[in-house]
């Protein structure tokens, strides 16, 4: 048996009238004639050599096995269209395809996920690409042109190929177990360059060699901060995390902050940083407002 090719039209008179429940209300409300649907369901049904709908029994159109059956692809079909339509339209009026983002990972997050739960019911065509990385790999994914936009810490220095505009900061609080040595009070100066401090390594050859906070000589450098909270919490050091990410542990007292002489919990700047020959768009943009006014919010 040889099939025929649907027309989008066809596919679209057909779930209109699945949606309105007659032929009548689909004429309606997609504004045309009532055979003008009759003809159309007609010419789906000899394209798929099926019957879509009962046509005895019932004054009202009652889908057949077959019906149901296609039902969920007609829909996926339209749907895709109509996504194709929208991005078509966002590209024509200059909004993104697409946005590759990269987060330093400081950046608390559920900070995160409210502000990217927005940019997609406020942006459903612009695809993005989101990485997480520390320290200099945050620039270099710039750099390299993997990412379009980047939102960083003070690691990484001016460059003369980006941007930078601070939108923020995150507090850093120097933390322990309960049970290790420079969780006692009256610690002396000096006494934490005693201890392992749990560090975040830098893979990023633009930085390497750079230090942020590190006042012991005894390191163990750990490219994951969710791997660095969990050897802290196992005793096995101290070292800086961000507050809001150690705040239940801090108030279960699984964790302590440490009231250490050299003070080394700081407030850790984040910049928006992009490319100097690229020009940032509707959402990019959106990305930094939001990101800024999150930021905003968690410091009070």
């Amino acid at each position: 048996m040889k099939l025929g090719d649907p027309t989008l039209d066809q596919l679209r008179i057909f779930l209109a009238v699945v949606k309105h429940g007659s032929f009548g209300g689909a004429a309606r409300a997609t504004n045309r004639a009532v055979s003008a649907i009759s003809y159309g369901i007609a010419q789906l049904e000899t394209q798929l050599a099926v019957s879509l709908f009962e046509r005895e029994g019932s004054r009202r159109p009652v889908l057949t096995k077959a019906g149901e059956g296609l039902l969920v692809e007609a829909r996926s079909v339209t749907d895709r269209v109509d996504a194709l339509l929208a991005k078509t339209r966002s590209l024509h009026a200059g909004l993104e395809s697409e946005i590759g983002l990269v987060l330093d990972v400081m950046v608390p997050g559920e900070l995160t996920a409210r502000v990217l739960r927005e940019f997609r019911r406020l942006f459903p065509t612009v695809g993005l690409k989101l990485n997480i990385e520390g320290l200099g790999a945050v620039a270099e994914c710039l750099l390299d042109n993997r990412a379009q936009l980047a939102l960083g810490g003070p690691v990484f220095g001016d460059h003369s190929e980006l941007e930078r505009q601070v939108i923020g900061e995150v507090e850093l609080v120097p933390v322990a177990a309960p049970d290790h040595p420079l969780a006692e009070s009256g610690i002396a100066p000096g006494e934490s360059r005693k201890h392992l401090q749990l560090v975040l390594a830098d893979r990023s050859a633009l930085t390497k060699g750079r230090e942020f906070s590190v006042l012991s000589p005894l390191t163990w450098r750990l490219g994951d901060l969710s791997a660095k909270h969990s050897l802290l919490k196992e005793g096995l050091g101290w070292g800086n995390m961000p507050r809001a990410m150690v705040a239940d542990d801090l108030a279960a007292g699984r964790l302590v902050a440490l009231d250490l002489p050299e003070k080394p919990g700081v407030q850790y700047p984040l910049s928006a940083l992009w490319r100097r020959d690229d020009r940032l768009g509707p959402a990019a943009s959106w990305l930094i407002d939001a990101f800024r006014g999150e930021l905003r919010t968690e410091r009070g």
